[in-house]
């Protein structure tokens, strides 16, 4: 590995910059790592939602990882909005030819907003990427689509089931794998509607602490820390679900 953990982001733009590849790279540059990027789709999108979405094709995907593996390389690879069933198939393709690096799945269907980014073809193309993920980490809703708790058994990874959507003020995450429940997580919920970006920033985080040669376990510590200083430092911004601000103390 380089002086530098260098994290490769395959995932959306969100023209608002509080999630996709803008929260993506800000959370692991504050965090010391290197971020490139391979841009899947672009959003026009704002605090109140997605108001279009335009695919990037597939080969300019493919171009986008390509070049950075072959010039900087990359110790552990996000993937966040993938953008088509045929992007998640290739991208899928190249990853398992790399060597084997970490690699964290956000599978991204509903934006913050509530706007669908993922139609059913796409999420069935998610399987190909389960299977190579180190983690996944879907919400709940995202897990009911995904099969429930068994996806772990059904493609090999570890799931990190986070508990956002739950009701009650107290939430639970959950890391299990094949051989069952691993850890968990309780906290506070703190009661924001700046939420924008919690999932792309969580799973940036997680993939950062393993490029950084970090346990599995702890890089989910440390990214949650940092997701709930990221939602204590929002700006404010916008009249919907804003953004998350950078942690001070990160």
């Amino acid at each position: 590995m380089s002086g530098i953990a260098r994290i490769l982001v395959i995932a959306g733009s969100d023209s608002g910059g509080g999630a996709g590849i803008q929260a993506d790279i800000r959370t692991i540059t504050t965090l010391g790592g290197h971020a490139m990027t391979a841009i899947t789709a672009i959003t026009a999108q704002n605090t109140l939602g997605v108001q279009g979405v335009h695919p990037v094709p597939v080969d300019m995907v493919l171009a986008q990882i390509d070049s950075v593996v072959a010039d900087i390389g990359v110790d552990a690879v996000k993937i966040g909005m993938i953008g088509s069933a045929e992007t998640a198939q290739a991208v899928a393709a190249r990853l398992e030819a790399m060597e084997k690096i970490p690699i964290v799945f956000d599978p991204v269907m509903v934006a913050t907003s509530g706007s669908v980014l993922a139609d059913a073809d796409t999420i069935a193309g998610f399987e190909q990427l389960m299977r190579l993920a180190t983690v996944v980490t879907p919400n709940i809703p995202e897990l009911a689509a995904l099969g429930g708790d068994v996806i772990a058994t059904l493609h090999g990874c570890a799931v990190l089931a986070k508990g956002g959507h739950g009701a009650g003020d107290v939430l639970v995450d959950r890391l299990f794998d094949t051989g069952g429940e691993i850890a968990r997580w309780e906290g506070k919920r703190i009661d924001t509607l700046h939420t924008h970006g919690t999932g792309c920033t969580l799973a940036s985080a997680i993939a950062v602490g393993l490029g950084q040669g970090m346990m599995l376990t702890d890089s989910i510590v440390r990214a949650r820390q940092y997701v709930r200083a990221a939602l204590l430092a929002a700006p404010g911004l916008g009249h919907g679900r804003g953004p998350m601000g950078v942690p001070r103390d990160a």
